[in-house]
């Protein structure tokens, strides 16, 4: 056979060059599995290396699995003895073979999430430490930051000895290490720290495995964090066969460990490496291509490349900007219907990307009224949620005191104390009086079995849901539920984890309020009642499986990565939605939110098309931002704004503005165009755009983030970090361009 048959030059090279350490810098569509499936091939029919002694590393099972079906397709041979696998795999079966080094037994169980839970509750209460200034999750979420930067419990211990509360948390992480040992258990990530612990500690057991592996393949390599950088280095130290393979700018999950500089300074740990760049997409037309190099290339941080294409120009990248996220939503979906009926697409070829999941929600309800099939990727939809299944069978009861099924999913949630037993007591009650659960516990001292602090507690909860079932008569639908998610603890409950995840949660149960504002502003009828059928006809959908196979695909940036698709929607262009608003005082996140943007437009096959919103319902609050700065950095020869019958409108008195007054309509940010005001007191500078970074004498460091006037009505809303939004007029503001 021949490994190098279909392949471009760049390819070949990178296939052909099996010697001493390679960076292959591939390019969003490009083929890099293409590629590493072909240099294993090549290894083992020209070179003449056994399979056993290549060392293939992926992310994922899925990718493993993929890549070995791909060689044994090409090479027509069974590769069992291909060390092909994740970084978690591969672990396992290097310390099955020898972990009784470390003093563990060969039989170790692996702990997963839920067991991890029960370990660090039993290390808080032995010892007797605060437990809410040491929330379970975000021990769990801490503990894995350390071992991911090969961090010991000692080390940590010794670094932050001063300061009580960091030397707490080392002591509860060296004892849940103690446990995990005494349970001849591992967590997953000291399937990698005890591997390198291993190989550090037997020079025996590390020189056998330099030897065995002599040539190493590592995928997707800008997004290993340190320990599995360590790992690879550890292994490939001996013969420096290192091949990795990856793309700095679609390095996005900085935010769970994942260290860039892996990347950038590969050269620096292999001094003779070669560097091969594929630069040709086969995904993409040349108008997305373009778009993507030039938003990227505004980052600093990066290995300079630029990707090319041979396919046509195609349509240019199509901007709309919308009143709002309901108008923004049914033009998404127009377009869906349109494009299909007129262009003979199928569902499942369009994908709409939204940064954050509580951007769904109304895309998700435009979706289900016009019967459009559609399914969510890496999330839940925004009514199967557990935080909004939550509060939504708060608001049940609360209608309907006689619905158990809500009772028990909310009485102890957020956690109050009454357990499974106590709830089984009252049922066995309720079982044999007819009564409802909530009805029972209105007179709970007649409920026999139940101990004084059970009494107590369901007398308080009986307490706060006939509080609510009062309020409900006189509150509107959005005011009770802010007064039940305060009164109840919901969110402070999950702000104590002081994880992603919770965050997340957060999110979804403040845009859970928007879906109350949008009943109360839309519908006539303002019940309880019927806002809670209104969300029951929007989340009770039939799934069949005629849906799953050809729907419109919903996912955040994050979860698109590796995937394409024909036609892709950009939603929520806009500053402080993407990029996020915290990320516009970091270089580093603001640099990673624009990684983030060129994997969102390198999805894209055939058309692109880029939304914001003048208004945003989101989180429960109206926001008013600015377009998002990424737009600013795509040509405007690259783009055509799409306008309807109200857009025209909107247009045409816009550009009438513009006439008479010099105005930028802040709808038109492109590339390059910057408003240059008549400043007199701020020093050395020229040009104010969006992106300055200013200084207040009183607020401090700032972004501006949008600008109105000219001259001396120049008028710049600045997002400064600590002190939140300002209006400033620029001519008489104290403030100095950084």
């Amino acid at each position: 056979m021949n490994c190098l048959e279909g392949l471009n030059d760049k390819q070949k090279e990178a296939v052909m060059k099996t010697e001493g350490a390679t960076l292959i810098l591939a390019g969003a569509g490009s083929g890099k599995t293409r590629v590493l499936t072909h240099r294993i091939a090549y290894l083992i029919t020209e070179k003449g290396v056994r399979p056993n002694n290549i060392l293939a590393l992926t992310f994922t099972n899925k990718a493993a699995k993929e890549m070995k079906e791909r060689i044994e397709n090409l090479l027509q041979m069974n590769t069992y003895s291909l060390w092909a696998g994740t970084f978690h795999s591969i672990c396992v079966r290097i310390l099955r073979r020898d972990i009784e080094r470390l003093g563990y037994n060969t039989n170790f169980v692996i702990f997963d999430y839920t067991d991890q839970k029960t370990v660090v509750k039993n290390c808080i209460k032995e010892l007797d430490v605060n437990p809410k200034h040491y929330e379970v999750k975000s021990m769990i979420s801490f503990i894995s930051n350390q071992k991911n930067k090969l961090t010991s419990p000692q080390e940590y211990i010794k670094e932050f000895f001063g300061d009580f509360r960091e030397r707490q948390k080392g002591e509860i992480y060296e004892l849940y290490q103690s446990k995990l040992k005494s349970n001849n258990a591992l967590d997953f990530d000291d399937l990698i720290t005890k591997t390198i612990e291993l190989f550090i500690n037997n020079e025996d057991i590390l020189d056998y495995y330099q030897e065995k592996f002599r040539y190493i393949l590592v995928d997707e390599y800008q997004d290993t964090n340190s320990a599995q950088y360590e790992l690879i280095r550890l292994i490939g130290k001996k013969y420096k066969n290192v091949c990795v393979v990856g793309d700095a700018d679609q390095s996005i999950y900085g935010w769970r460990g994942a260290d860039i500089s892996n990347i950038l300074e590969f050269e620096k740990e292999y001094t003779n490496s070669k560097i091969i760049k594929l630069e040709q997409n086969y995904r993409s037309t040349k108008n997305i291509l373009n778009a993507a190099n030039y938003v990227i290339d505004n980052n600093m941080n990066r290995k300079k490349k630029n990707l090319w294409t041979e396919q046509e120009d195609g349509k240019p990248l199509c901007l709309y900007n919308a009143e709002s996220e309901l108008q923004e939503a049914s033009f998404v979906v127009d377009r869906i219907q349109n494009i299909r009926d007129i262009e003979n697409y199928f569902y499942k070829d369009f994908c709409i990307l939204y940064r954050t999941n509580a951007q769904s929600r109304i895309l998700e309800e435009m979706l289900i009224k016009r019967n459009i099939p559609y399914k969510i990727v890496g999330g839940l939809k925004f009514y199967d949620r557990k935080e909004i299944k939550d509060i939504v069978a708060y608001l049940r009861l609360i209608q309907n005191p006689l619905d158990d099924v809500s009772f028990k999913r909310i009485v102890n949630t957020p956690k109050r104390g009454i357990g499974l037993k106590t709830v089984e007591k009252v049922q066995d009650y309720c079982n044999n009086t007819g009564e409802s659960l909530y009805s029972a516990i209105l007179d709970v001292q007649d409920i026999g079995g139940l101990s004084k602090g059970a009494i107590a507690k369901l007398e308080k909860f009986s307490l706060l849901i006939s509080k609510f079932i009062a309020m409900k008569e006189i509150m509107g639908v959005k005011e009770l539920i802010e007064a039940i998610i305060n009164d109840i603890g919901y969110i402070k409950e999950l702000e104590e984890q002081q994880t992603l995840e919770a965050e997340s949660r957060i999110e979804n149960i403040k845009e859970f309020i928007s879906v109350a504002v949008n009943y109360e502003e839309n519908e006539g009828e303002k019940s309880l009642e019927d806002f809670l059928a209104n969300i029951s006809l929007l989340s009770d959908i039939d799934k069949t499986d005629e849906t799953v196979n050809n729907s419109v695909t919903l996912m955040t940036f994050h979860s698109s990565k590796g995937l394409e698709f024909p036609i892709v929607f950009m939603t929520g262009m806009e500053e402080n939605v993407f990029p996020l608003s915290r990320a516009i005082f970091e270089d580093d996140e603001l640099e990673e939110e624009r990684r983030l943007c060129y994997v969102g437009i390198t999805r894209a096959e055939k058309q692109l098309f880029l939304t914001h919103t003048d208004r945003r319902m989101l989180h429960g609050k109206s926001q008013f931002n600015a377009p998002s700065r990424f737009l600013e950095e795509i040509p405007r020869n690259l783009i055509e704004e799409y306008l309807g019958e109200k857009a025209n409108k909107r247009k045409q008195i816009r550009e009438g503005m513009k006439k008479q007054e010099g105005k930028l309509f802040k709808g038109h940010v492109y590339r390059h165009e910057t408003i240059k005001p008549a400043i007199n007191d701020i020093e050395n500078s020229t040009n104010i755009a969006i992106g300055t970074k200013v200084n207040h004498k009183v607020w401090g460091i700032g972004t501006i983030v949008q600008v109105k006037g000219e001259g001396e009505k120049t008028e710049v809303t600045v997002a400064f970090k600590n002190k939140g939004i300002k209006k400033l007029m620029l001519s008489f503001a104290p403030i100095e361009i950084i």
